[in-house]
């Protein structure tokens, strides 16, 4: 059997986890010199591919390569970049062939989300479609934690202890301040349409009465009235209410809180900020004392406290990857399957991309409580073993000492290209 390259790409929102998975995918393919050769990497990921901005990972030593487990955002660059379909944008697609075929790849590895993983079915139909040989796998990554068919989405786990942490500090501060000082205090996070992320704050909530008061769902319809009445008759009676408040809550009608107008190269709705809009109802209705934040970069970026089964997961889905690659499997993604709560255990599954890609998982009824402001214990037996366990990474004078690659570029065969 020949050896062919292999191409690498990183792509959407980066998490404090993805580098674990680039690091699964080169530290295995090296363990297979007779099938893979290299491992090239696109620079920003698909756009990397369509520009020839190809990086040679063969060049990273062992050590650097070692040293991405520990260290947080996309390494090779990320893009937000859709592929748009063979008939509207054929060129773009006989483009990833030209270089494909100038670098000798045969191999596909894509790590993103529901978008991305649309990105790799589409190219992994190049075979179908256009006669060029490529075997395609995809490589789950989304903090929303909204992929079907997988327990859980790495870098969501990380994103999950952060707040709940981060909550249950910032309670102790309001709880300890509250007779003469701030009363209401609103966190915002990131979770488009699914609240997942929200949902994991309420880990924080114990016999104590930390953590979140209420938690604003995407899943459920912002209440004003039951809202606002909520954190008055909270704070009456405990002196203090804590909100966690996610960037995709949405009016009755559908319509975000904070919907700036704006759309991403995907077609999102770019959200504004959720926390001062809520925080100013209350203001406004009752005159409390109220401070808000939000968590924004800082909640996907914090790998000082990432959950060590998320980097557990995130490197063994991109060794699998490359395995299942090796082994002749095409067009899937490798996925978590849970086969036990407590103890919590897990095995690797598979699905085949036409069925993940564009879809998304939203929280089940059942893990939200009937009143729309909390968890219930279903959701908490789920979200409890993904944020346990420390992965610190090492330090130096004080600070993370995260690695940074080399990246030597490999030189450019095709002509020029831009995108359109």
């Amino acid at each position: 059997m020949s050896s062919h390259n292999a191409f690498y790409g990183q792509s959407g929102g980066v998490t404090s986890v993805i580098n674990a998975s680039a690091a699964g995918v080169i530290q295995t393919a090296r363990k297979y010199p007779d099938t893979i050769n290299k491992v090239l990497v696109g620079e920003d990921g698909i756009l990397g591919a369509l520009t020839e901005n190809l990086i040679d990972s063969s060049l990273e030593s062992d050590a650097d390569i070692e040293a991405l487990k520990h260290t947080p955002s996309g390494a090779f660059g990320s893009c937000r970049y859709k592929l748009k379909s063979f008939d509207e944008h054929r060129v773009e697609y006989e483009r990833l062939i030209d270089v494909f075929k100038a670098h000798d790849i045969r191999y596909f590895f894509y790590n993103g989300g529901g978008d991305s993983q649309d990105t790799a079915y589409k190219v992994s139909q190049l075979s179908v479609t256009m006669g060029y040989p490529i075997t395609c796998i995809g490589i789950p990554k989304t903090i929303d934690n909204d992929l079907p068919f997988t327990d859980c989405s790495p870098g969501f786990a990380s994103v999950a202890k952060y707040v709940a942490v981060s909550i249950l500090e910032s309670s102790m501060d309001v709880a300890s301040m509250c007779s003469t000082s701030t009363k209401v205090f609103v966190m915002e996070v990131m979770g488009r349409h699914a609240g997942w992320i929200a949902a994991a704050a309420g880990l924080a909530r114990d016999e104590r009465e930390l953590g979140p008061d209420i938690i604003l769902f995407p899943e459920i319809a912002f209440n004003q009235s039951a809202f606002l009445e909520k954190v008055d008759t909270t704070v009456k009676s405990k002196g203090f209410c804590i909100v966690v408040v996610s960037e995709g809550a949405k009016k009755p009608d559908g319509q975000f809180l904070s919907d700036s107008g704006i759309r991403d190269a995907f077609g999102h709705a770019q959200l504004g900020g959720v926390a001062p809009v809520v925080t100013d109802m209350v203001k406004q209705a009752y005159g409390y004392k109220c401070h808000w934040a939000n968590c924004d970069y800082l909640q996907r970026a914090a790998r000082h406290i990432a959950s060590g089964t998320d980097v557990e997961h995130a490197y063994a889905l991109g060794k699998a990857a490359v395995e299942l690659a090796v082994n002749g499997q095409n067009a899937v993604m490798p996925t978590i399957v849970r086969t036990s709560d407590q103890p919590y255990q897990w095995e690797i599954g598979q699905v085949a991309l036409a069925d993940v890609a564009n879809i998304e998982d939203m929280m089940p009824a059942n893990y939200i409580s009937e009143d729309g402001f909390s968890i219930t214990d279903a959701c908490k037996t789920y979200l409890q073993p993904l944020i346990e366990g420390e992965n610190y990474p090492p330090y130096k004078n004080g600070l993370p000492t995260y690695v940074k690659l080399q990246k030597n570029k490999v030189q450019p065969k095709c002509a020029e290209w831009t995108p359109k």
